[in-house]
């Protein structure tokens, strides 16, 4: 247990922002720049970027969180870092868990409070906003198992990144039918079965991420 802790407070200090990998702010500000266009795009209707505001904050987070995929895996297989954790007996899918959890930290709760100023800029009321946060709340573990299971897939790949952002894309779209379809009027069991799927993808995530870094190890 106490590699684990030692292991996600080196994951964290890498991936958080002001960290050597911390490129947190990249996709916020990605997220932010959507939200602002959006509305030169479709004109001034408020009631137009109401109705379709919740719907833009999701794509726009299914796209920032393609963003870090290059550097999930990639920097550390180069280094050896999963060799040397192979031989003090910690597996390759307890190295991933803690990874996801990692990940999830550095860009899940950052995205919720970067929707406080894209919902303004979007014309959102109160409670929209607050489907829309708990909405993000469940599905971002998802998108953040969707993209670590893609990074590692792909980290031997010399075109990986790309390749990464072509794959998560229509995994995730059941994350964004559900979550974006709990805006909608009848919506209501969207925000649930965002978190059934988001649970599955977490579960499964550490296995299929294991199993591949293990096939780029011995490839």
């Amino acid at each position: 247990m106490s590699a684990l802790a030692a292991l996600l407070r080196r994951d964290l200090a890498l991936l958080l922002p002001g960290a050597r990998r911390g490129n947190t702010l990249l996709p916020l500000l990605f997220f932010l720049a959507v939200a602002m266009l959006y509305p030169f795009a479709v004109g001034p209707d408020a009631a137009l970027l109401a109705r379709t505001g919740g719907g833009v904050i999701w794509v726009a987070a299914l796209l920032a969180a393609i963003l870090p995929l290059d550097r999930l895996l990639a920097p550390d297989l180069d280094a050896g870092f999963f060799d040397q954790w192979a031989l003090r007996g910690v597996s390759e899918e307890a190295v991933i868990a803690v990874r996801l959890v990692a990940h999830w930290l550095s860009f899940g709760p950052f995205l919720m409070l970067a929707a406080l100023p894209a919902s303004a800029l979007l014309g959102l009321d109160a409670t929209t906003l607050r489907t829309v946060e708990l909405g993000l709340l469940a599905g971002t573990p998802g998108l953040a198992a969707i993209g670590l299971m893609i990074a590692a897939v792909t980290v031997g790949l010399r075109t990986g990144a790309a390749l990464a952002g072509l794959l998560v894309i229509p995994l995730a779209v059941p994350l964004l039918i559900f979550g974006a379809g709990s805006l909608s009027a009848g919506g209501e069991g969207g925000i649930a079965l965002t978190a059934a799927i988001s649970l599955v993808l977490v579960a499964i995530a550490p296995f299929a991420g294991g199993a591949a870094i293990r096939a780029a190890r011995e490839g």
